[in-house]
């Protein structure tokens, strides 16, 4: 990754407002991750307080101790972003720990055609532009209008079922239930300036820009970050049960660089309005940009949350929850109808003005720092430290 530079957006674009809350690793003598609050730009550990991010989001009196809880003052955000990016040991980690990550999936017209590319194309990416140009003469290529599980969708249905068109990602795409998968267990994302990883077998690969949800045991969404929901395209369109081997190895799930609670000057109309830009800068030279409009995503974020959460299905810890993504990139790379994948290098941007900018460079699942430190080793930490008396319990 090139030196580390810090733009303006890389942080929330009214922060003398925003109500950030994260987590960072601090070296010895803490030598663990720690709770922060953002106020004004600068950071102070509330670790004491709150020694979980999952207990954080479980307290009443959330938005309160992000705005004056006691601790210790640890500089400016700025700094902490810049040695994040040049791989120091101060460094900010994904703001969520306890919590399970969930991903909703086929959420947007657009990839819902590009769910319906990878299958028919089995995992071929030189298949992709005849087959997407077939199936825009078929369905269209504006679905955004068809509401999941209306009248109008279920005739859709029906029209292809007949013609023998009918598909899984159609399913999920225009049927009642949505797509909720399990994206990365608890204390395996990574965060911001950390390296995301891809399976060195993969050819067709990308990035997913996506806002994520913060939602506690209740189901009450809480707040919301960015993340990247790192995609290989040909191992899922090979088959949809290989779904697990497609979106969850080490490093594939990125989030950060803060989770913004809800307030005031912030809520989930923002999270609805919200548009989340995406921009790849390669090692070859190569560079890509595209946006994410929340307003076309097919299903609201709390039927998303319900389909998730409730009476048939229990997160004592929270969850976070992607919404999905609307920006597959296609640009060809590689020559001619060949579509986009990742480069070894590839810097991703993924920002959105009210959230700041996530940051990762892409490296191989075999070749980045490996996933090993997990819920006993934050226990561990914590017990050490003498922090477990503050943790929140029921």
């Amino acid at each position: 990754m090139a030196a580390p530079t810090i733009s303006d957006h890389h942080l929330p674009a009214d922060l003398d407002r925003a109500l950030l809350v994260g987590r960072v690793w601090r070296p010895a003598p803490q030598d663990g991750p720690c709770v922060v609050a953002v106020r004004g730009g600068r950071m102070f550990d509330i670790t004491a307080v709150t020694p979980t991010m999952a207990d954080l989001l479980e307290r009443p009196d959330r938005v309160e101790l992000a705005r004056s809880a006691p601790g210790e003052p640890l500089g400016d955000a700025r700094d902490w972003l810049a040695s994040s990016l040049a791989g120091g040991p101060a460094r900010l980690l994904a703001p969520c720990d306890l919590q399970p990550v969930k991903a909703a999936g086929v959420t947007f017209a657009v990839s819902l055609l590009e769910r319906l590319i990878e299958e028919e194309a089995g995992g071929d990416a030189g298949q992709a532009d005849a087959i997407r140009e077939r199936l825009q003469g078929l369905i269209g290529s504006d679905l955004s209008r068809l509401r999941p599980g209306s009248a109008e969708a279920m005739a859709l249905k029906e029209a292809l079922v007949a013609r023998g068109q009918w598909s899984q990602y159609l399913e999920v795409g225009i049927g009642p239930d949505a797509e909720v998968f399990s994206k990365a267990p608890p204390m395996a994302s990574v965060g911001y300036g950390a390296r995301i990883g891809v399976l060195p077998e993969s050819r067709w690969n990308n990035p997913e820009p996506e806002l994520v949800l913060a939602v506690d045991s209740r189901g009450q969404i809480v707040g919301a970050t960015l993340g990247n929901d790192v995609n290989l395209r040909d191992v899922e369109g090979r088959s949809a049960l290989l779904l697990t081997r497609a979106k969850d190895n080490n490093g594939s799930c990125a989030i950060g660089p803060f989770i913004r609670l809800f307030d005031a000057d912030f809520t989930l109309d923002n999270v609805r309005a919200a548009e989340v830009a995406l921009r790849i800068d390669g090692p070859d030279g190569f560079s890509l940009a595209g946006v994410n409009l929340m307003s076309q995503i097919s299903r609201d974020p709390l039927d998303l949350v319900r389909q998730t959460l409730g009476a048939h299905h229990q997160y004592p810890d929270g969850c976070m929850l992607f919404l999905g993504t609307m920006f597959s990139p296609t640009q060809d790379r590689h020559g001619p109808g060949s579509g986009f994948t990742h480069a070894m290098g590839d810097r991703v941007e993924i920002a959105s003005g009210p959230l700041g900018a996530l940051v990762n460079e892409v490296g191989e699942c075999t070749a980045i720092p490996p996933w090993d430190f997990g819920l006993r080793a934050l226990y561990a930490s914590l017990a050490r430290r003498g922090l477990l008396a503050g943790a929140v319990t029921g």
